[in-house]
């Protein structure tokens, strides 16, 4: 028979112990891992979001540079509180009888979705506004400027900005 001093000193169990502590040790790391890639894939979704609505901003913007100076301007539609509380959205807009060769061009307010045509590049839903505005530079020419805000539909959160100014001598 074993007294008691003798019992505490032997290392029945310590094998266990250790297990039990190296599991936790192992399980915290198996942990920070899982948390790392959550990081990652939600990194990748915004990133993934942010380039498609700056390929979309810089399509739109691309309507502009391809059609005559005298054609650039927007259709007088009925727009919304997020359209005119933009900070892009002036007192007086370049309105009018919109004579661009392609519709897009003209409409202040667009959604591009996975059902639209042309569809969404990667399925989600964006927000597309227009924003024209003519402005004379002291001792210049009367320039327009356009400004392409990409937002996502919901919730609204803008995306892109994309602002570009075009002279007369352009057409």
């Amino acid at each position: 028979m074993t007294g008691p001093i003798q019992r505490l000193r032997t290392e029945e169990g310590f094998g266990l112990v250790e297990l039990m502590i190296s599991l936790v040790v192992l399980n915290v790391g198996i942990l920070a891992v899982v948390a790392a890639f959550n990081g990652g894939s939600l990194a990748l979704l915004r990133s993934s979001e942010t380039a498609t609505a700056s390929m979309l901003a810089d399509k739109q913007m691309e309507l502009y540079r391809a059609i005559l100076y005298s054609a650039i301007s927007l259709n007088t539609t009925a727009v919304d509180g997020t359209y005119t509380g933009d900070v892009a959205y002036p007192g007086t807009r370049v309105t009018g009888a919109c004579t661009a060769p392609v519709a897009a061009a003209c409409i202040p307010t667009q959604t591009v979705n996975s059902t639209s045509t042309p569809p969404s590049p990667d399925g989600r839903s964006y927000r597309i506004d227009t924003f024209i505005i003519t402005q004379t530079p002291t001792n210049g020419r009367a320039l327009k400027r356009v400004t392409v805000v990409v937002r996502r539909s919901s919730p609204l959160k803008t995306l892109a900005r994309v602002t570009s100014n075009f002279d007369q001598s352009t057409g």
